[in-house]
């Protein structure tokens, strides 16, 4: 039997990243509601290095730390945001960053969002996820999914031959971990090898 939603938001991250891949996040926009299939994916967790909660519980990442089902909103490099759906049990920091999706409806608020009309180009990375749905901030942080503007819902079944698991991108310590999934042949991931 598959896990439901609340059930996959419940589970550690290394668990709950791949079973993210083919389901939906759409976003209520002030222009209209944005939708996208989730198609890339990595877990962190406290114990990992390359995790904002390896380094325990701060201001920023009090939202990690809490019950499984809510988002973790942060900003880096100085100019990109990006999200997270926290899983697990609360008082165990992690999360699954959600690196990339696959357009749905809203294309033209994605458009003027990213500012660019390459569709292929929308979603394909975690910052340009972010900014596609209009996430500009970080005051989604610590807000409960289905309860707040981004709604995450059942999408479409992936196989487990089409998930492809393999280093995380864009990090320098534990990078070799194999904690990055996404769905193979879709060509939203956001590098694929």
């Amino acid at each position: 039997m598959k896990p439901s939603l609340d059930q996959i938001v419940r589970l550690p991250s290394l668990r709950a990243a791949p079973l993210l891949l083919g389901r939906y996040l759409t976003r209520i926009t002030p222009a209209g509601p944005v939708k996208v299939k989730i198609v890339e994916t990595e877990a962190y967790h406290q114990d990992d290095p390359a995790s904002h909660s390896f380094r325990g519980l701060t201001p920023r990442t009090a939202p990690m730390f809490q019950s499984g089902g809510r988002l973790y909103v942060y900003f880096t490099y100085g100019m990109h945001h990006c999200f997270n759906i926290v899983t697990g049990p609360a008082g165990v920091g992690e999360g699954v960053l959600i690196r990339a999706a696959q357009p749905l409806a809203g294309l033209e608020i994605m458009k003027a969002n990213r500012g660019t009309q390459d569709v292929r180009n929308l979603t394909n990375g975690p910052g340009k996820l972010a900014q596609a749905m209009g996430i500009t901030d970080t005051s989604l942080s610590g807000k409960i999914l289905n309860k707040s503007s981004i709604l995450l819902e059942v999408g479409e079944p992936v196989r487990q031959a089409d998930i492809i698991s393999g280093p995380r991108v864009g990090i320098r310590q534990a990078a070799d971990q194999p904690w990055r999934f996404y769905i193979k042949h879709n060509q939203y991931v956001s590098k694929n090898p």
